[in-house]
């Protein structure tokens, strides 16, 4: 399966436009053929927004409930925004999903959809993956992407246990990567 994603990758930009294009990265995916070593796959580190305090403005949890990133304060929080129809953002998602468990308690992990098409599309794309650590959460207004001005998915954010941004990264990326375990490291150091 993941020698599958791996050449799935190699075939794909590094994010995916708001419109569902190909965002211009300047940074493409790239994976050798299988059996082979395989380059790592990073989007670009942004720290423009460093110390921005999260949004406040409310998403669906799991539940279909509604909760925002104040729920999230006292520990560090990875907010990794994605849809159903970004090929990109479900090649990452495993690795997501490994952070995820390695984690444990010390980092909380959004894993927060941007589709418009509603829960019922969020909820079987996770019934159809053996995600065991990442919860379907739910941004139906895109609430993230507007107001915050994004225009490619997976972006992902990292904030401090105070709910100030870190750095976020567009594009996705290979999270049990050790520059990741590095990166998230700066949210304690902060």
């Amino acid at each position: 399966m993941i020698a599958l994603l791996l050449g799935l990758a190699a075939t794909l930009p590094a994010g995916c436009a708001r419109d569902n294009e190909a965002a211009p990265q300047g940074n493409e995916v790239a994976a050798a053929a299988p059996g082979n070593a395989v380059t790592p796959v990073t989007g670009r580190l942004d720290r423009s927004h460093a110390g921005t305090p999260a949004p406040s403005f409310t998403f669906q949890d799991e539940n279909g409930q509604p909760t925002s990133m104040a729920a999230f304060r006292g520990k560090p929080t990875l907010v990794n925004l994605w849809a159903t129809w970004c090929a990109p953002c479900i090649v990452e998602m495993p690795s997501l999903d490994a952070l995820a468990e390695r984690e444990g308690d010390a980092l909380n992990i959004v894993a927060l959809s941007q589709d418009l098409d509603g829960r019922e599309q969020v909820t079987r794309f996770f019934g159809q993956r053996d995600f065991r650590h990442l919860e379907a959460n739910l941004d139906p207004e895109m609430r993230f992407m507007t107001e915050m001005r994004l225009d490619t998915l997976p972006t992902t954010i990292l904030y401090d246990s105070e709910g100030r941004e870190v750095w976020r990264m567009v594009g996705m990326a290979e999270w049990e990567s050790e520059r990741i375990a590095r990166l998230l490291d700066e949210a304690e150091a902060g």
